[in-house]
């Protein structure tokens, strides 16, 4: 498996297309808020195996700490070490471009995962598209 920062047309509706299929259609949330204002502000990247699209996730700067957003894999690539490969190479990439501090709204569900991964829950459960997340931080200096 390889991670690439979209830098093209067609990487970065693999990206989209990952997203459409696993929040829209997979998680019920509806496309306009799935697909926002901060696509074009935001750095892409996609997970192949092979060929094929696997995975996606999105990368941004919000005060002064990197976001991640939008991290997702295929259900049926679940629990083969995608996802920890599409993370470990945004984080690669946030510390080469300087941040210390990674945040992300994780689905409930996902805790445990980025747990794993050094993320701390630093906020009280809120809902995003109806889902239940929290806020996760992690220091990467």
């Amino acid at each position: 498996m390889i991670v690439v920062k979209a830098n093209t047309e067609a990487q970065l509706q693999d990206a989209f297309n990952i997203r459409k299929t696993v929040f829209v259609e997979e998680q019920k949330v509806p496309i306009e808020l799935e697909i926002d204002e901060f696509e074009n502000n935001s750095d892409h990247f996609v997970l192949y195996s092979k060929d094929t699209p696997v995975g996606a996730g999105r990368f941004r700067l919000l005060e002064g700490k990197g976001k991640l957003e939008r991290i997702c894999v295929l259900s049926d690539q679940r629990g083969t070490g995608a996802g920890k490969k599409l993370m470990n190479e945004i984080e690669h990439y946030a510390k080469k471009s300087g941040i210390n501090v990674l945040k992300l709204n994780a689905q409930t569900y996902a805790i445990p995962f980025y747990e794993k991964l050094g993320y701390s829950v630093v906020s009280e459960e809120f809902l995003d598209a109806g889902i239940p997340h929290k806020t996760m931080e992690k220091n990467i200096t």
